[in-house]
């Protein structure tokens, strides 16, 4: 993303408002699934439009522990990275992956269109903005659900014993500086390491 104007983060009540309203679109289990790859992976939209069932799944064809995510499918030479499943994330493509039982082969997308065919990166952004617009969430893009994933694990990956080194490799940053951009700021933890201190 550009600096400049950056995307909100979500919050926990808007997340629970995104769910609920999803489960009342045309496409509930695709949509839901985009929408977690967003929010519970980090990824992009051109990834979210790109990842295809091989990079979720195991070599028996089952939906796997982890994101397998293929340079081709992401930014820029290095952006391929592993990034481990989340729980409601496997949950939703293990649903979807039964629901779609032939067109969930290896090399088929995972996010699709009405023709069955894969989204293009746009289209995801647009689907998004969409979304985000009609929930009244101000100011939320694409790239809502990626910054408030990567300020989530910059917060909570002390606590798993890891930097932010680590959240720099989950986001697929070439640096830490880019990194740092995305992490929202939290006053009252500020105020609560300067009593550490």
């Amino acid at each position: 993303m550009a600096q400049g104007k950056q995307a909100k983060v979500i919050t926990e009540k808007q997340t629970r408002a995104v769910l609920a309203h999803l489960e009342t679109t045309r496409y509930p289990l695709r949509d839901r699934a985009m929408f977690l790859l967003s929010a519970k992976a980090g990824m992009r939209a051109k990834e979210v439009a790109s990842v295809t069932w091989s990079m979720v799944t195991d070599a028996e064809g089952n939906v796997g522990d982890v994101i397998a995510l293929e340079n081709r499918a992401s930014k820029g030479k290095g952006g391929g990275r592993t990034i481990p499943m989340h729980p409601e994330l496997r949950a939703a493509l293990l649903v979807l992956k039964e629901e779609r039982s032939d067109k969930a082969r290896p090399d088929f997308p995972v996010i699709f269109s009405e023709r069955d065919d894969g989204l293009s990166p746009g289209a995801v952004a647009v689907w998004f903005f969409r979304l985000y617009a009609m929930l009244g969430m101000s100011g939320c893009s694409s790239h809502s659900g990626r910054r408030t994933f990567i300020t989530r694990a910059a917060r909570k990956i002390s606590e798993a014993g890891g930097s932010l080194r680590d959240v720099q490799q989950l986001a697929g940053h070439a640096s830490l500086q880019t990194t740092a951009r995305y992490i929202e700021g939290d006053a009252e933890a500020k105020r609560k390491v300067i009593a550490l201190i």
